[in-house]
């Protein structure tokens, strides 16, 4: 037991979160320079002689330059086991990153010292709020021209509403960046070219009393910096671990991530100040790993075809509590019955290695022969409970969808049902209708663009999509109600979901209320359950 603990304890497990291009894939691959995981970072800027980002796999990913799901990697760093979940940046792919977030144990939110809070930055931040995960802010792109730094901070406290506490402190920025002041040593940390793809480069330190500081840099920047720390001093909030692990205050660090400058640095603190794999709530009340021996783990990702030589079908589990053994058997919540867990493996993006062992706080995929939903608990405990389900957002845009070749409709049925098990987008249905009319709900547009080619290129399918005006959905929560019966509004479609529940489409919000007015202790709400 004291030795399962002890692996636990060592574990870290948290989403790195940021709007597109502030610099989230880059800093993840200096993580993984400094765990020793790869050698030279790649690119997802450059074209055909790119190394593209390590956690870019699907090839959609690579042609974009975007990352539209989330990558699970792993490497080792100091006295501790690292996981990172890296989530898409882009808005419609919001949802993944959320189900991902329910993942993690805290979080890293990247912001672009010359761009400031950007929209998807308050979208993310609201979701690590709702569950209380401590944030720590990375301003990245400090060898850029940025924004005052005392601007930033106050616009952090005010659009996403939580005190900062730098831990440590730019001086300059773009071609005067010099480095960082720490707070806490007092010491200067000077910036050197470290050659961007690799950790190679010298870190100077200084005391920031030395006369030799003088040397790097200029005495206007240096008078700069010592009333600049006498403002802080005075002004920002103290650092308290209790409040950074409630989610209430963020610990903000400076660097670049391309130039490899800081991300040592808030690495070493970073791990300090993060806890353990936490407690997770059940249908039986807390689980807590520290205590509970038997294994458990919650399902909050599916992805099909990670390679296209197996047509595999990978669940990613987050494991909450005690050991996890290879082949071994666990009971399925929701299917109610046993199953067993093979062909373990954890991930480097799309690389991976098969694993014996792995302990609470670790992600790991299995091998799922279509068993498993996203929000399934899986665990060995005899007591069957079941941790929280996962959310699903409300799709903002529907379209009709249907095969181009009308000889390939098994191919197209199974696609898509593939597709929609992994969570990327909603399938319904005509309320009164088999398979024969699709209509696809998501949140985003831009799943519909993936939608089309990963259909064309796994399944060989083309197809055709004709928008349609609905804005808004919501499930009908009355287990009791007649449906064929209910009494809407002109602009009112009628569906179901995959597994059968009802659902209500409207083109108007004030359609919803009209519909909640006619028809008598009927109940909709916003958000389904997995």
């Amino acid at each position: 037991m004291s030795a399962m603990i002890d692996e636990i304890k060592k574990r870290r497990t948290f989403a790195i979160i940021s709007h597109p291009d502030a610099g989230k894939t880059t800093l993840t691959e200096k993580f993984l320079l400094y765990g020793g995981v790869i050698n030279q970072a790649g690119s997802v800027k450059g074209k055909a002689t790119a190394k593209h980002a390590v956690s870019d796999w699907m090839e959609i990913e690579k042609e974009r330059g975007i990352s539209v799901t989330s990558s699970v990697l792993q490497f080792e760093f100091g006295d501790c086991c690292i996981n990172i979940l890296d989530t898409p940046g882009h808005q419609d792919f919001s949802e993944d990153t959320y189900r991902t977030l329910m993942a993690a144990d805290s979080a890293v939110m990247v912001i672009d010292a010359s761009k400031g809070v950007e929209a998807q930055t308050r979208k993310l931040f609201k979701v690590c709020a709702m569950r209380h995960i401590p944030v720590f802010t990375f301003i990245n792109k400090m060898d850029r021209e940025a924004r005052d730094t005392f601007d930033l901070l106050d616009e952090i406290e005010k659009e996403l509403g939580i005190p900062t506490c730098p831990v440590n402190w730019p001086i300059g920025s773009g071609k005067a960046f010099r480095g960082v002041y720490e707070r806490e040593s007092r010491e200067i940390e000077l910036f050197e070219d470290t050659m961007k793809g690799t950790r190679m480069g010298t870190v100077r330190r200084i005391p920031v009393e030395d006369e030799g500081v003088s040397r790097f840099v200029e005495d206007e920047a240096r008078e700069q910096l010592l009333e600049e720390i006498e403002l802080l001093d005075g002004a920002s909030a103290e650092f308290d671990q209790e409040l950074v692990d409630a989610g209430e205050l963020s610990p903000v660090f400076f660097g670049s991530a391309l130039m490899n400058f800081g991300v040592e640095t808030f690495l070493n603190h970073f791990l300090t100040m993060t806890t353990s794999p936490l407690p997770r709530v059940s249908d039986q009340g807390v689980i807590d790993p520290m205590e509970e021996q038997d294994f458990s783990a919650f399902v909050f990702k599916i992805q099909a075809n990670m390679n296209k030589a197996h047509r595999d079908r990978i669940a990613f589990m987050r494991i909450c509590s005690g050991e996890f053994e290879a082949g071994m058997d666990a009971w399925h919540v929701q299917g109610g019955k046993k199953v067993r867990l093979s062909q373990p493996q954890q991930m480097m993006a799309n690389g991976r290695k098969m694993i014996e062992t792995a302990y609470g706080g670790d992600i790991i995929g299995i091998f799922d022969p279509g068993i498993f939903s996203i929000g399934d608990t899986i665990t060995s405990s005899p007591k069957h409970y079941a941790y929280e389900g996962i959310p699903t957002f409300a799709p903002e845009h529907f379209a009709r969808v249907r095969q181009v070749d009308t000889m390939k409709r098994k191919q197209f049925i199974k696609g898509i049902n593939q597709i929609a098990q992994e969570g990327a987008i909603q399938i319904f249905q005509e309320f009164n209708t088999g398979m024969e009319e699709i209509i696809v709900g998501v949140v985003g547009v831009l799943q519909f663009d993936v939608l089309t080619y990963r259909l064309k290129n796994e399944y060989n399918v083309e197809i055709i999509l004709e928008k349609l005006p609905y804005e808004y959905i919501r499930w009908v929560e009355n287990k009791d109600i007649d449906i064929k019966n209910l009494r809407g509004t002109s602009d009112m479609k009628k569906v179901k979901d995959l597994k059968g529940r009802p659902l209500l489409l409207f083109i108007n919000s004030w359609s919803v209320g009209m519909t909640l007015e006619r028809n008598e202790g009927l109940e909709l709400t916003e958000f389904g359950r997995e």
